[in-house]
């Protein structure tokens, strides 16, 4: 079994008798703190990014995150669904799409993921994920199905709805088309002049559909 997994020997919230301060407070039937969850989130985070995956534990995160044992159990069952939680974290909500136009909604998309790559510290995290990731597998195959799958679907769609209205070539590849628009901003990531922002994002999208657009 691989260490950065703790699936056997976790003690649920019921046997978990240490409280900190964000659970003195707590009467049952109470919402959940949107603000511990984010201190979690966010200690999690910051012991990965000093220690890497196996300086990340759960008495560890409840100590940085001012909480108790419980308070995480209760939202996360293990250390692998709150490494997953934190590691989706570093990248921001597929955003609302307006669904009028293709172009529009590209980049609305990459928009998104420069602001994310562009990010100093969410950049050091990720790297540190990608070059620590190899050693555990079943971790970054769930990160990529639950994480990364979903971003590249909802790109996916956005191409089809386009072949679908007429708006993109019939004959598009769909995955191709894909990869330029993701692909082209991993490498700007790693430019000398890597500037990442919106007016990068609408470039992309309007040279690629320079070749894409139906004639």
């Amino acid at each position: 079994m691989q260490p950065v997994i703790l699936d056997q020997g976790v003690k649920g919230p019921g046997t978990d008798t240490e409280t900190g301060p964000a659970e003195t407070s707590r009467r049952p039937g109470r919402p959940r703190s949107e603000q511990a969850e984010q201190a979690i989130i966010e200690a999690t985070l910051d012991l990965f990014g000093e220690r890497g995956f196996e300086g990340v534990c759960v008495e560890a995160v409840a100590a940085r995150a001012g909480v108790g044992k419980a308070t995480i159990y209760r939202r996360w069952a293990n250390k692998e669904e709150l490494l997953l939680a934190a590691l989706g974290s570093m990248k921001s909500p597929i955003p609302e799409l307006q669904g009028v136009s293709v172009r529009d909604d590209l980049v609305a998309m990459l928009t998104v993921m420069c602001a994310d790559k562009a990010d100093p510290r969410k950049a050091r995290r990720y790297a540190l994920m990608l070059g620590e990731g190899g050693k555990y597998p079943r971790l970054m195959a769930r990160y990529k199905e639950t994480v990364v799958e979903p971003r590249h679907e909802a790109l996916r769609a956005v191409i089809r709805r386009g072949i679908a209205a007429g708006e993109l070539r019939a004959d598009t590849d769909i995955e191709i088309a894909r990869l330029a628009l993701t692909g082209t901003v991993l490498a700007k990531e790693k430019a000398a002049d890597g500037e990442l922002n919106g007016e990068f994002a609408a470039r992309i999208v309007d040279e690629l559909l320079l070749g894409l657009a139906a004639r």
